[in-house]
């Protein structure tokens, strides 16, 4: 039978055919769906999958409400139902920052200080090759052969000189190092 004989101009006959088989795969999937008991299906999901069943649910039927007023010739979008579709999208995009959280790589600072340890080792001097931050690097001397000794940080508070009007040091010293944040 043709487009033309069944009241429907030839020009919509693929988005038709498009259409009913997009319907028969929602009645498949709801088919499934209401044929097991909801609490079952519940108990067997951890709480974010429940969410996004849930969000499933409530988007579809709110998206088959919206057809359902296009076809009754009323405008969906100055009913309730575009507010309702807008809320659940936003809660969607939600549930997928937090599944997009659970799956972004984590910084394993334990492996990350053993692969820097690691890669400035020098196997043949037995250490590492570059020296600790904030102490001189201890070459020999030609005259010794040993390392010069280099004098500790200052660790100490210095005192401040007597004004000229007391003649006395003021009561708190000034630190010479700023205490290191943590």
């Amino acid at each position: 039978m043709s487009a033309e004989a069944e009241g429907y101009p030839a020009e919509i006959q693929e988005q038709l055919t498009g259409f009913e088989s997009s319907v028969g795969v929602i009645n498949s999937m709801l088919q499934t769906m209401v044929s097991m008991p909801r609490n079952d299906l519940l108990q067997k999901l951890d709480p974010l999958d429940q969410a996004k069943l849930d969000l499933m649910s409530a988007y579809t039927l709110n998206s088959l409400f919206w057809m359902y007023l296009v076809t009754r010739g009323q405008n969906p979008r100055e009913h309730g139902v575009k507010q309702e579709l807008e809320r659940i999208r936003g809660v969607m995009t939600r549930v997928k920052d937090i599944t997009d959280r659970k799956k972004a790589a984590r910084l394993d600072k334990g492996a990350a200080a053993r692969f820097l340890r690691h890669a400035l080792y020098d196997a043949e001097e037995g250490r590492a090759k570059r020296p600790t931050p904030g102490r001189a690097p201890k070459t020999p001397t030609p005259q010794t052969g040993h390392a010069p000794k280099t004098p500790a940080p200052q660790t100490g508070r210095a005192l401040k000189k007597p004004t000229p009007q007391t003649g006395r040091a003021p009561m708190t010293p000034t630190p010479t190092k700023k205490p290191r944040k943590k």
